[in-house]
């Protein structure tokens, strides 16, 4: 999971919520775009671009768009779900499918507990992490390093959650998934004797290799730029994680094929959840602000360096953002109640002005 603390989901949700309106295409959904008359863009901030709450959709954490930067998946609260280790431990997700006007919506995997997972780049697949075969073994808390859960594994599955394909088959933390543009390679964060750290393997789960080697530093939460080999992610020091808050982050480029490592980031702030946009050059991340750490926004960055924009205005905490392929939409994670990190919901920004989209586009 892409979050370093705790996070803090509300209580159950009905199953009514969940369910309703959950039945999965035959096929891999044909290609769609917002329907403007179910949602309404509002600046609803000073200073922040046209936004939406996604109509629907329980309670969630990181999500990301398909192929059509319409569909998104996500790891949703559902009742099914195996229930957090303790009250404040995050957990008691499911992996589901949604459009981003809440038009409709359906659920890949029923059992265990998910974390993170994305589109396939055809938009016929999806992979994610499960703790599904994996029961017997301590529920963990997705959001502490020294509890991560160790069932956590890797899985394929067609769009509409069948034909489901296992990947990695170990006793470790395997999460933080995500996929090349090509499709030609999986890139994730596994755990072995509390060290995190940055693998690739091959689309069918073969030629699983380790790209970082480093014992100070935690990396995970990769993604790939457009040349399918160049990844960001973040990365904090073992020996400041639980003892300095926020806890300083810093935001790297690595070559998956070399793996040269370059930071991005040099502030010693806590620089989180780095992700891409298709342009090949910017990436959006999250950072507290330094007169009042409790807020956190999300910001654009860029890869050959200047001061980051500010994206989101808002009193208490933004997080995960992503970008759609077509670089128009940034999808992230407001909380609306009223303590930090309490009823987290996705919400879908309007980015077209900052034209950060596939080059050429």
């Amino acid at each position: 999971m892409n979050n370093p603390i705790a996070l803090r989901y509300a209580a159950i949700l009905g199953a009514s919520l969940c369910m309703a309106g959950s039945s999965p295409p035959s096929a891999a959904p044909e290609s769609a775009s917002t329907d403007y008359s179910l949602v309404t863009p509002e600046s609803a901030h000073p200073g922040e671009l046209p936004t939406w709450q996604i109509p629907n959709l329980p309670e969630s954490a990181e999500a990301y768009y398909g192929p059509d930067s319409y569909h998104v998946i996500a790891q949703t609260q559902d009742p099914d779900a195996v229930r957090p280790s303790h009250e404040r431990a995050a957990g008691g997700a499911l992996t589901w499918i949604t459009t981003d006007d809440g038009k409709a919506k359906w659920r890949i995997n029923d059992r265990g507990q998910d974390a993170c997972s994305y589109f396939w780049p055809d938009g016929k697949q999806v992979v994610y992490t499960s703790t599904r075969d994996n029961l017997d073994m301590p529920v963990g808390n997705w959001s502490s390093e020294s509890e991560y859960p160790q069932g956590a594994e890797l899985y394929l599955a067609d769009i509409d959650g069948s034909n489901v394909r296992r990947l990695t088959n170990n006793d470790v933390y395997d999460a933080e998934v995500s996929v090349s543009p090509n499709g030609e390679r999986i890139v994730f964060t596994r755990q072995i004797d509390g060290m995190l750290d940055i693998w690739v393997m091959n689309a069918d789960g073969s030629g699983q290799r380790q790209v970082t080697h480093t014992d100070e530093w935690q990396e995970g939460a990769p993604f790939f730029l457009p040349d399918n080999k160049t990844i960001t992610t973040r990365a904090w020091k073992r020996s400041e994680y639980g003892k300095i808050h926020p806890t300083p982050m810093t935001i790297f480029t690595v070559d998956t094929d070399s793996g040269e490592i370059t930071p991005r980031t040099s502030d010693g702030w806590m620089n989180w959840a780095p992700y891409p946009a298709p342009d090949g050059r910017h990436y959006v991340f999250v950072r507290p602000l330094l007169d009042n750490p409790k807020n956190w926004e999300v910001f654009l960055g860029d890869l050959e360096g200047g001061d980051p924009v500010r994206l989101t205005f808002f009193e208490g905490f933004d997080g995960f953002p992503s970008v759609s392929p077509d670089g128009t939409k940034m999808l992230f994670t407001r909380s609306t109640g009223s303590g930090f990190m309490s009823d987290l919901y996705t919400f879908v920004m309007d980015i077209s002005s900052l034209n950060v989209g596939p080059e050429g586009s």
